[in-house]
């Protein structure tokens, strides 16, 4: 018969053991998905017993740590499913390919969402990690049960939309973290088959009105949060409307990374944030917004552009090239922002223009950016409707509203060059308050001119100027470049002629003054504006130029630092 001592200690040693084996850590589980060998009623647990299809996959039980992996080279038809998945911070969620034995060089699963609403959808999910997947849907119509679900979820006045990538949450007061989007190839997504076509009616209209073809989307719906969200290293080309869209209210959409991705011919603006706080945006390329190569497109969009957002860093970026009646500058920042710094990015050969802040917008800033023969359009009647401006701001704030702002705008040490093909447009609305203009090089070669019309409208009472304006400076290639008749004049202008390197190129480089007599270290150090004891969330000096170069002794003029190179 054991003795008592035995017994304690066995029973003790067997509680231990056990209380150790349920804090274990569950082992994590890879799934395999492959068209071509796989079978859906496999388990899917080894590469050679995969499933087959998204349905099964949609339906796998995805826990913290686990991977669900396709078959790279592989075109798989339907929809990527991924709702209602909780992964952690440290065991995210995977969902990308593996290279099979029988593989192309191609690290990317293509999904064909040809007739369906979303090519990959995430819903009220958290740390899911998604990479290498080209997505397509062009076309296709629309099944009646989507329909229907469609007007169950978002009501029938609602207009339909079919989006490569999309992602919501929707539930309760939760928050949902950690979607990261890599790696990504979206392309080709419309609503419609080829022939149809959009109004000019359509074109004008705020957002558009009928269905479109979306990239990315990302929504919050209600109460429920979303934040810590990346889309990296990834392309967006030819879709209908916007290529990445950001739709939220103010604390609900947070924390926001755009990098290294190229937004191509997109047809609407390339990339756009509504009720966004804090976000990143850098090291992208924007390339034909609002293009009109296929008659299913918009039309009309600004590189990027954002609305009701708050602490936003736009740096290291290329706005090229867009298009449309209205609008489509490089970047602009509409009504209700505060805290957008625009900085270190090139801007160049946008309809719309460079420079463009709305109303009830506070404490916003381009500073250090290379602006070249942006703002060419021209209003026509049935061409369009509002003129491409060099320099705007707008108290512009919603249709019928008094105009109210901007106020508290920074705008220092860009350089702009404008041909003598294109006359510079300004515009400046009695209704702002508060405006630093400084350090700038206005290098316009042909006319300038003040434009009225469009959302530039002067109320008809009320003072003839703008108070607690620093505007002081700046280099202009001529006298005539800025217009006498704007509301806000330069109090120490010096004109003279820079002396690019290669006036005309999309290479920054070629921006840099041969004449450093005006430039080095002729600009002034950036002060408060009076009245404004908060400045920018980013400081207002800065270290470094748009090039890199650091900031000598006291700041040059423009966007590139002429002084660094000369103690080189």
């Amino acid at each position: 018969m054991p003795n008592l001592k035995h017994l304690i200690r066995l029973t003790l040693s067997i509680f231990i053991s056990v209380m150790c084996f349920a804090q274990l850590p569950a082992t994590a589980t890879e799934y395999y998905v492959n068209p071509a060998i796989g079978n859906d009623n496999n388990s899917g647990t080894s590469k050679d017993a995969p499933i087959k299809s998204l349905d099964k996959a949609k339906r796998i039980k995805l826990q913290a740590g686990d991977k669900l992996l396709f078959a790279a080279g592989k075109t798989y038809w339907g929809s990527l499913v991924l709702n209602n998945l909780k992964g952690s911070a440290d065991k995210p969620i995977i969902v990308s390919t593996y290279m099979d034995d029988n593989n192309s060089d191609d690290a990317h699963a293509k999904i064909i969402a040809r007739g369906l609403l979303k090519g990959i959808e995430v819903v009220n999910s958290s740390h899911l990690q998604i990479s290498n997947f080209i997505v397509t849907a062009n076309g296709g119509g629309v099944y009646k049960w989507q329909q229907k679900l469609w007007d169950k979820q978002n009501g029938k006045k609602k207009t339909m939309m079919r989006v490569g990538v999309y992602v919501e949450a929707n539930k309760g007061n939760n928050t949902y973290s950690g979607i990261t989007f890599k790696n990504m190839l979206v392309r080709d997504i419309f609503f419609h088959d080829p022939g149809k076509s959009r109004s000019r009616a359509e074109t004008a209209s705020a957002m558009g009105t009928e269905a479109y073809g979306w990239g990315f989307r990302f929504f919050t719906k209600g109460k429920a949060k979303l934040n810590n969200v990346t889309v990296d290293n990834s392309i967006v080309y030819n879709v209908a409307h916007t290529g990445i869209k950001f739709n939220g209210v103010k604390g609900n959409l947070d924390n926001v990374t755009l990098s290294n991705n190229q937004v191509l011919k997109t047809g609407g603006p390339g990339m756009q944030m509504s009720g966004v706080t804090n976000a990143h945006v850098f090291n992208n390329k924007v390339d034909e917004s609002g293009s009109t190569n296929d008659t299913r497109k918009w039309g009309r969009g600004s590189g990027m552009w954002t609305w009701g957002s708050s602490h936003i860093l736009v740096e290291h970026n290329q706005f090229l090239n867009a298009n449309g009646p209205a609008d489509s500058a490089g970047f602009h920042i509409d009504f209700n922002c505060d805290n957008v710094i625009v900085q270190y990015n090139l801007s160049a050969n946008n309809a719309g223009g460079f420079i463009e802040i709305l109303g009830n917008n506070y404490n916003n800033a381009y500073r250090y950016n290379v602006s070249v023969n942006d703002g060419h359009r021209v209003k026509k009647k049935g061409v369009a409707f509002q003129e491409g401006k060099t320099f705007w701001l707008s108290g512009f704030n919603g249709k019928n509203k008094p105009h109210n702002g901007p106020f508290n705008s920074y705008i220092y040490n860009n350089t702009i060059y404008v041909s003598d093909e294109i006359v510079s447009k300004i515009a400046v609305t009695r209704m702002a308050k508060g405006a630093l203009v400084a350090n700038n090089i206005f290098h316009i070669v042909g006319d300038s001119k003040l434009v009225k019309g469009d959302q530039y409208r002067p109320e008809s009472n009320g003072t003839n100027h703008i108070s607690d304006v620093i505007f002081t400076n700046n280099i202009f290639l001529k006298q005539s470049n800025w217009p006498k008749q704007v509301l806000i004049q330069d109090q120490a202008p010096v004109i003279a002629d820079v002396a690019f390197t290669n006036p005309g190129s999309q290479l920054i480089g070629d921006y840099t003054p041969q004449n450093t007599d005006v430039i080095a270290n002729k600009g002034i150090e950036i002060p408060f504006i009076p009245g404004d004891d908060k400045g920018l969330f980013k400081a207002l000096t800065v270290k470094h130029d748009i090039l890199g170069n650091p900031i000598v002794d006291k700041p040059d003029i423009g966007a590139i630092e002429i002084s660094a190179k000369a103690n080189q």
